[in-house]
This record gives C-alpha cells, structure tokens and sequence, in this order.
C-alpha cells in the first residue's frame, strides 16, 4: 500500500528543465525591460548582467547541493544540516509564502493580457485559468510535465526568434547612454530585474519524482544558461532596435519593438505572452504543491502530506491554489504581488548559498557561496531602502 500512493518517478531531464525555464521566464520579461530601460536607460543592461550573476551563483550552489547525495535532496530538508530544523522549518515556510505570491503574480499578470483582448470578469478569469491548472496536476506529474515540455517549447521558441529577428535593427547608438545611469538608478532596476529570474529552483523541488536524481544540478545548470542567454540577447536586440526611450513608453516593450519586424505584432505577442505565462503558473503549481507536502510530511501533518493512489499530493495542490486565488481578492496588483514574491524568495536563495559555503570543502563552491549570499542580501536589503 505504501508503494501505491508514493509519488511517481516520472521526471527526466527535459521535465526538469521545462520546469525550471518554465518557471523562470514568465510574466516579467515582457514587462519588466521597459520598467528596467525608464529608469536607467541603456545602462539597465548592467543590472540584468548583476541579477544573472547573483542567480547563477545561487542556482550552481543548489545544484552542488543535490549533487551530493545520490538520490537527491528535497527542498525541505536542504537547510537542515546547516541550520537545524527550527529555522529550517521557517525558511520554507517563507519560500512557501513568496510561490503562493507568486501563483498570484503570474494569474495576475495574466489578467492583464486578458484586458487586452477584452476578455470579461478578469478577476474570474484568472481564478479559472489557476483551477484549470489544478486539474491538470491532479491527473499526475507525468501529464503535467508533458504540459510543460509543450508549453515552455511553445514559449521560447517565439522569444528567441523575435530576439534573433531584432539583431539586424541594433543601432550602437541606441545602446550607447547619452546620459550615464548614477549608481543609485542602476540599484533600483536590479530589484526589479530579480523578479523574472526567480523559479529556476523549481528544478530541484520534484526530487521524489525524478527517475535519476543526478540530472537535477545539470537541469539547473542549462535552466540558467537557457535563462540568462535569452534575457541578455532579448534586452539587447529590444534596447538598440527601439532605444531605451521608445521601450519605456510602451506597456508591452517585446510587442512595441515586434512592431519593426511585422505589422500587428501586438496580438501574436500577447499570445505568446499568455502562453508564457500559462507554462509559469503550471511550474509554480508544481513546485509549491511539492514543497507543502514536504513540509507537511516533516511536521506531521498526515492529510495534508497524503497522496493519491496516481501519486499526486491532491490536498497540497489544493490548498495551494486556493490560498493563490484568495490573494487575488485581497489585491490584483502585479507589482505588489511581484515585490512580496521577490523579497520572500531572496531569503530562501540567500540560506542556499550559505549551506553550500559552509558544507563544502571546495574553494570553488565556497567562493560561489560566498558570492551569491552577499550579492543577493545586498539586493534584498536594497529593496527596503530603495
């Protein structure tokens, strides 16, 4: 019996980095470079460069955690040997309250592209969109991972073709800043920046469900080269097709600079943009299902840990699909359920890079660690500043 409701090992390493690409890019990389290109201009390209620097280091630190054991560690038990079970205990609980946000951001996000094409009763709408998702994990993870392969393949392979097809558009002077970004600019664009790098760890969360653990640090490590590429050439091409000025004025920056290659890009882009969004949610929903399970498997708590006879954690998917969608009620705003989802992520990924510091031998791990948890606390504690 106990065999019959485990979770399944249904996970390969395409899942894993559907899962976390899928999670990673989202809702912000059609918003967040036009946010990034009006307040610092052309120089906003440092601040991707300083964000993917302190994610990489956080995401290789997490993948030499998992690459320690053969089988894997769950997101639950990571921070344990370092910081004892307690606080452990309160750095998922904290995880877990910036993915419920973050369920929330992306269904927000999601409302706003419904506005574009008039679709009625967004709030509805987007509360529909987080329960179709539900049901399409609790058939299984097996059918939800195949979701994502064509979802994340159906997203980014649209982005990189608008990112490529932009690259003949590039003028150096738009990518040249007339007027240098003070330091003080640059900061506020890294804490908003962080917001689409976020999810990459969902690779690592479906431990218990991967047929061959040792795939999930190379999953992390192609999930961030994937990532960072993307954002980079994609804020480049945007940036010297359209200038920063351009990309600043338009709500939807990718559609606005689509715009030089074909007439009426808008809608395609806002397909894409929904499609994109649709693949972020169904990861989110993976990750925080699996990690509520965890936790509640470790303190207890039997109905909320159980799982079905397909081994899906049914109660966990549940609650946490309701708890996104009531959020909605209390606030639709992007932005703000954007900013509690990146700083309630930044203390998780700062532990991370702490427990790979001090587990670890390796100069090379240590100093990874010792970059990511300083960069990463800079830009958390910057946020309560700026």
């Amino acid at each position: 019996m106990k065999e019959e409701t485990s979770y399944r090992k249904s996970l390969g390493l395409v899942e894993l980095v559907s899962l976390g690409v899928g999670g990673t890019i989202g809702s912000g990389i059609f918003v967040v470079p036009g946010i990034a290109a009006g307040i610092a201009g052309p120089s906003s390209i440092f601040a991707w460069l300083i964000v993917a620097l302190s994610a990489c280091c956080v995401a290789l630190s997490l993948a030499w955690i998992q690459a320690r054991s053969p089988s894997g560690t769950t997101f639950t038990a990571i921070f344990e040997p370092v910081f004892g079970p307690r606080v452990s205990g309160i750095i998922v609980s904290i995880y877990l309250v910036s993915s419920v946000f973050g369920i929330a951001t992306i269904a927000a996000g999601l409302g706003q592209y419904f506005t574009f094409f008039a679709i009625p009763h967004i709030l509805a709408a987007e509360i529909f969109v987080i329960m179709a998702f539900l049901g399409v994990n609790l058939i299984g993870i097996a059918f939800s991972g195949r979701t994502e392969n064509i979802l994340t393949a159906a997203k980014i392979v649209p982005i990189v073709i608008i990112a490529v097809a932009l690259i003949p558009f590039i003028r150096m002077e738009n990518l040249v800043p007339q007027q240098v970004a003070g330091l003080p600019d640059i900061l506020k664009v890294v804490i908003i920046v962080y917001w689409p790098f976020t999810g990459f760890e969902i690779s690592a969360i479906p431990v218990e469900e991967t047929r061959d653990p040792r795939t999930i640090s190379r999953a992390l490590l192609l999930v961030m080269l994937l990532v960072c590429t993307i954002y980079l050439v994609l804020n480049l091409s945007l940036i010297g097709s359209v200038g920063a000025a351009g990309l600043a004025a338009s709500p939807a920056p990718v559609a606005y600079a689509a715009g030089i290659i074909f007439s009426g890009a808008a809608p395609v882009v806002a397909v894409i943009g929904i499609i994109t969004m649709f693949s972020a949610l169904n990861a989110y929903i993976v990750g925080t299902s699996r990690v509520l399970q965890n936790m509640a498997a470790s303190f207890h708590f039997p109905r909320l840990a159980e799982l079905t006879l397909r081994g899906t954690p049914k109660n966990a998917l549940v609650i946490s699909c309701i708890l996104s969608g009531a959020l909605l009620f209390f606030s639709n705003s992007f932005g703000l359920l954007a900013s509690i989802a990146v700083v309630t992520t930044l203390v998780p990924y700062v532990a991370i890079c702490l427990v790979a510091f001090i587990l670890s031998g390796d100069v090379r791990v240590r100093v990874l660690g010792t970059v990511g948890a300083a960069m990463t606390a800079a830009i958390l504690i910057l946020y309560f500043v700026f």
